[in-house]
């Protein structure tokens, strides 16, 4: 893993199938990295604003993760929920993909 400026290098785009979601823990901070069925990829805080629940374990539809505890949904591009009982928005962080790597920016 590398870091330039406030840039993370969290793994190879090889290592997030298309539709999926991993789990990247960095210091004491835990985030959800993405990428959908169109190879666009994001991040967001990892737990479950709704109850401390790792969205790593939960389900990519296009760009929503269903949390698997509640099945709270969120837009993984924005942060916003988009069905209860999730209410509160995630943070979300820059994402970039060069050669080859995913890489998080961290705020």
């Amino acid at each position: 893993m590398t870091t330039t400026s406030n840039w993370i290098e969290v793994c190879s785009l090889d290592d997030v199938e298309q539709e999926d979601v991993i789990r990247f823990d960095y210091g004491d901070r835990t985030f959800a990295i993405y990428r959908t069925d169109r190879d666009i990829c994001y991040a967001t805080d990892g737990h479950c604003s709704h109850e401390k629940v790792h969205l790593a374990d939960g389900l990519v539809m296009g760009n929503v993760i269903e949390c698997p505890k509640h099945n709270g949904r969120f837009d993984i591009s924005t942060g916003a929920p988009m069905r209860k009982p999730a209410c509160k928005s995630l943070i979300t962080y820059p994402v970039k993909v060069e050669d080859g790597k995913i890489h998080l920016q961290l705020n």
